[in-house]
């Protein structure tokens, strides 16, 4: 691990959500647009999404965490903040990178949200069919 006074800033995007992630030593504290993670995200799905990186890597008390989210909803937010978390672990220490990379965390998750077409209620859906 580099300097314990150190900061190591990361982005991560998934959707429409752009998150800014900042991680230094310290107890584990995680602060999300000024608040708490549950309080945020208010669903534990959501909040052990963004805590994946930290188990992972066993590191869940070692980092304060802070990290500005905007765009998108809650989910896509949640899935920016992990992408986030994990890069700016890698820069912290290279030695997780093969954990996070085999759990698949390092990857950003590029599926977006189909265009709608012409002639079309929406990107697949087709209007009643009338045979008559």
């Amino acid at each position: 691990m580099a300097d314990s006074s150190e900061t190591f800033y990361a982005t991560g995007k998934r959707k429409e959500s752009i998150a800014r992630v900042w991680i230094q030593s310290g107890e584990g504290n995680i602060t999300i647009n000024d608040k708490k993670p549950m309080e945020y995200f208010c669903r534990e799905s959501l909040e052990y999404n963004i805590l994946q990186p930290l188990n992972v890597t066993n590191s869940r008390t070692s980092y304060d965490i802070v990290a500005q989210v905007s765009g998108g909803g809650l989910a896509g937010q949640s899935g920016a903040v992990r992408l986030g978390i994990s890069r700016a672990l890698t820069l912290s220490d290279q030695g997780l990178r093969p954990a996070l990379k085999r759990a698949g965390l390092l990857t950003r998750d590029s599926r977006i949200v189909e265009r709608k077409k012409y002639g079309r209620p929406g990107a697949r859906k087709r209007f009643q069919f009338s045979k008559r």
